[in-house]
């Protein structure tokens, strides 16, 4: 994941060191943090069963975001990826069940199903990109870079060898 972030669909410039430099992990722990809030909240907050469920689940999201991210692969960050993307449907789900049972009104339950959406969208859009990409994790080597220069200089070099052989 060497000098990108991705923001939606777009790819903006800069280098992502950790997760937490992830536009989809800060996505992700925003949604966390608004599933605790409306969960601490009226009826909500006394249906253990499903507040538990949702909160494990969007804290599922931000987690299987890390978790992969420090595999350090692209492979196991993919599948890790997927998981959260898993469990953003899983969120939705919850909160289908939440709006129905009157716990929250339909323009937090529009809100954070759109957030949710977008984080999926946001990790879809990651997911293809590293399928995409060359580079296969902080656990392999990079392989060296030459400059133009370098490359021309080492192919005389070897010409002359093979003329010098001749």
């Amino acid at each position: 994941m060497n000098n990108k972030e991705f923001k939606g669909s777009k790819v903006k410039s800069s280098r992502v060191e950790n997760f937490e430099d992830l536009n989809v992990y800060k996505q992700a722990r925003n949604l966390t943090n608004k599933i605790y809030e409306i969960t601490r909240q009226g009826t909500f907050s006394k249906d253990y069963g499903l507040m538990d469920q949702i909160r494990r689940a969007s804290v599922s999201v931000m987690s299987n975001i890390a978790e992969g991210f420090e595999r350090g692969t692209n492979t196991e960050f993919i599948q890790f990826l997927f998981i959260a993307k898993g469990s953003c449907g899983e969120v939705r789900a919850q909160l289908t069940i939440s709006y129905d049972q009157k716990y929250i009104d339909e323009i937090t339950y529009n809100a954070l199903v759109d957030r949710a959406r977008r984080i999926s969208g946001m990790l879809n859009n990651l997911i293809a990109y590293l399928k995409g990409s060359r580079y296969k994790g902080a656990k392999y080597k990079k392989p060296p870079t030459k400059s133009m220069t370098e490359e021309l200089n080492e192919m005389l070099k070897e010409i002359k060898r093979q003329q010098n052989g001749k």
